[in-house]
């Protein structure tokens, strides 16, 4: 068997650290195997210390190395650029090839989205296209055969159930990541079959729900509160509530088994009642992100959401009616958005009460989806534009300038409106540095009602 170090080159921390839950899974997959892994953390080991990469890997000898990468860039379209990923996972490839000559594999869901560009652009050996759980092992199991292997591959079939991998989670990253977010992530289902014209997660993880086996999942539950103590959790699934219902099969199940725990999820604001919710919060369900998007009737269809401006409303009113926090991240400035649509979308928001509303502005354009093809139609961007860099969608019916001043104003000396969304990263900054942890955004709510 082979010596393994699995890098998560993530340094991000907006809004909060997050556990890398990627490189735990492809970890647990090849620890399944027999194959002897360490893995390294740029954000808990790098940037704290805690662990040099020139030691870990001098020490360890690593026979192959995998480097996750989670994210290109911030997709805010008012950034300064700053948090563009790319360049420092060629350096830290850089710095792995001071140390060792072994073959750098990568992988990731930032890396799927455009791989033969990024693998070209940072240098690394080989690349695994999609989720790793079973591609990863058999390209070390090739490798180590010295058979012909192409620089890109994949799994060959979308796993299902009881075939994905279990994560490995190491004691020191655990501490790091509870200290610093006070959650840990898990995941119910991978895909989505939804058609959101800027998104890639159906290019990531396909068009369908494949759901986890749930007893697993509430037994990693288990393992973790036992062996770390952790109580809180985030479900990244690309959206929690499905519409065959089966997220409220695991809710029953979390009942069931009496798992005590504190959790929050990413949700579509739609076919969401009231006794729904008080299900999920009996099963512990304790804050509510909604992936509203749009704030109009037009801009949502534009989007090609599926909702409506009246389901978000009564999916946060029936929210509020069981006293349990949420958040709404909107767009602005996407497909039919007008100078109307704005001022008609500000309005719509101002109803959503008791809720933090998240406000960004333009589309990150990606490959492979809905809105490049769009972008392209209306001259914004060419067939041939190299997307590695951020290009932003903003519909050419909307004054940007006026846009920008009018969602300002609209949030001016609002604690729970948050644009533009560097004033989001400042307010989260304070609390984290006062001490508090966890989603964060669900205390300005809190503080609101204290004021």
């Amino acid at each position: 068997m082979s010596r393994i170090l699995l890098i998560s080159s993530n340094l991000d921390t907006v809004p909060y650290p997050v556990y890398p839950l990627g490189m735990a899974m492809i970890a647990g997959a090849l620890h399944a195997q027999g194959h002897d892994v360490q893995q390294w953390d740029a954000l808990a080991d790098g940037k704290h210390g805690t662990l040099k990469l020139a030691d870990a890997i001098t020490t360890f000898q690593p026979e192959y190395i995998g480097i996750s990468l989670r994210n290109i860039d911030d997709e805010d379209s008012l950034s300064d650029g700053s948090r563009w990923a790319l360049d420092a996972v060629k350096a830290l490839i850089q710095t792995i090839r001071t140390y060792s000559s072994a073959p750098v594999i990568l992988g990731g869901a930032g890396f799927t989205v455009m791989p033969e560009r990024i693998l070209a652009y940072v240098g690394a050996n080989y690349g695994i296209r999609g989720e790793g759980d079973a591609a990863f092992p058999a390209l070390i199991a090739r490798l180590t055969d010295k058979q012909p292997c192409p620089p890109l591959s994949s799994s060959p079939q979308p796993l299902q159930g009881s075939q994905y991998a279990r994560p490995l989670r190491v004691k020191r990253l655990v501490d790091f990541y509870m200290a610093e977010s006070g959650m840990l992530n898990l995941q119910t289902k991978r895909g989505c079959p939804h058609h959101c014209t800027y998104c890639s997660y159906p290019v990531l993880e396909g068009r369908s729900f494949r759901h986890y086996d749930f007893e697993s999942v509430v037994d990693e539950i288990a393992f973790t509160k036992r062996e770390y103590g952790v109580g809180t959790y985030f479900f990244t699934d690309s959206v929690f509530n499905d519409s065959e219902e089966a997220y409220l099969h695991f809710a029953e199940q979390l009942i069931e088994r009496e798992c005590t725990i504190r959790w929050a999820a990413f949700f579509r604001p739609q076919a969401l009642s009231r006794s729904t919710f008080a299900l999920l919060k009996r099963a512990g369900l304790y804050a509510v992100e909604f992936g509203t998007d749009a704030t109009s009737d037009a801009t949502l269809r534009g989007l090609a959401k599926g909702f409506t401006i009246d389901d978000v409303q009564n999916a946060n009113d029936n929210c509020r009616a069981e006293g349990l926090p949420c958040a709404h991240y909107v767009i602005f400035g996407g497909p039919g958005e007008t100078d109307t649509t704005v001022i008609e979308g500000l309005e719509n928001i101002s109803a959503l009460e008791q809720s933090v509303v998240f406000a960004f502005c333009g589309i990150r354009i990606l490959p492979h989806t809905p809105i490049r093809q769009r972008a392209i139609q209306e001259g914004i961007i060419t067939d041939a534009t190299d997307l590695l860099r951020p290009h932003y969608y903003f519909s050419p019916e909307v004054d940007q300038a006026a846009m920008h001043q009018r969602i300002q104003d609209a949030f001016q000396g609002m604690r729970t409106r948050i644009y533009p969304p560097s004033a989001g990263q400042e307010k989260l900054a304070v609390m984290r540095r006062f001490g508090f942890t966890g989603l964060l955004w669900d205390q300005l709510l809190t503080m609101r009602r204290q004021a």
